[in-house]
């Protein structure tokens, strides 16, 4: 595994970072392909986020997404079944519901959300236009709170973040989630690991529910009750991702190629 571009002629596989290479055609490799080696397209964004996936026909041979049916799958985080069950103690309360957010816009389906939800319950927000928060800081600040907002900039199939995954459970908050169905977070997690907005016919209905959790404390510690047989991984960062393509492709030495990477990632992961 290299970064050295001269090795390129050599190389059994080049991944590709979409974001890296998006906005102009010339950031793909210009030099002519050996005929063993496959293009890897890595993607970590939605759709909202992304552009010019039409220039990708016919080049690539494996996807690398957060999606569950990429050929190499990088997902954000995951739960892991522990070999016996065990005790846990969750951190003391003393705050209902936090939020860190860095970019909210205007007409996005969480800040449409989250500007009726805060009519009805309380909302301490931390971000660069909001309250401060540290890196060395977070998981304390929000182990305070007994509910953390994860709601998703983009609700598309498969797409759960460090929101979800680090930002509450890593801070044993209770994660109220915004994104794709119950059905696609019961996937990944124990439905009573988390309490989804889709439960609800309104954020009124929602905030109403949050505040009797906060009143009945056996209620709200049903929701750790996962706890006792699964714990979180949080398995991100350039070496771990490229490691996991290294496997994959040593795992997997059929070659393929996909001949619509927009069509894949555009229309088969619509919800």
């Amino acid at each position: 595994m290299t970064a050295d571009r001269n090795l390129y002629d050599v190389a059994d596989a080049v991944v590709m970072h979409h974001v890296d290479i998006m906005y102009d055609k010339k950031s793909l490799p210009q030099k002519p392909r050996p005929y063993f080696q496959r293009w890897v397209w890595f993607n970590l964004e939605p759709p909202l986020i992304i552009t010019n996936l039409y220039f990708l026909d016919n080049l690539f041979n494996l996807t690398m997404t957060f999606r569950q049916d990429s050929d190499i799958y990088i997902p954000y985080g995951r739960s892991e079944t522990l070999k016996k069950p065990q005790n846990f103690t969750i951190p003391a309360k003393s705050k209902l519901i936090s939020w860190v957010v860095s970019k909210l816009y205007t007409g996005s389906p969480r800040e449409i959300y989250y500007e009726e939800l805060k009519k009805h319950i309380q909302i301490d927000m931390y971000g660069q236009r909001h309250t401060k928060l540290n890196k060395e800081d977070f998981h304390k600040t929000i182990s305070q709170y007994k509910f953390y907002l994860s709601f998703e900039n983009s609700i598309y199939k498969d797409y759960i973040t460090e929101k979800f995954w680090s930002n509450a459970f890593n801070s044993w908050a209770v994660p109220v989630v915004l994104g794709p169905s119950r059905m696609n977070y019961e996937r990944f997690m124990p439905g009573d690991a988390f309490i989804h907005v889709d439960d609800f016919s309104s954020p009124k209905k929602l905030a109403a529910y949050l505040l009797e959790l906060d009143k009945d404390e056996e209620q709200y510690k049903k929701y750790f009750n996962w706890r006792k047989y699964y714990r979180i991984k949080i398995e991100d960062g350039w070496a771990i991702w490229y490691c996991k393509a290294c496997w994959a492709l040593k795992q997997n030495r059929e070659y393929q190629t996909i001949p619509s990477v927009a069509k894949w990632f555009l229309e088969n992961g619509k919800l």
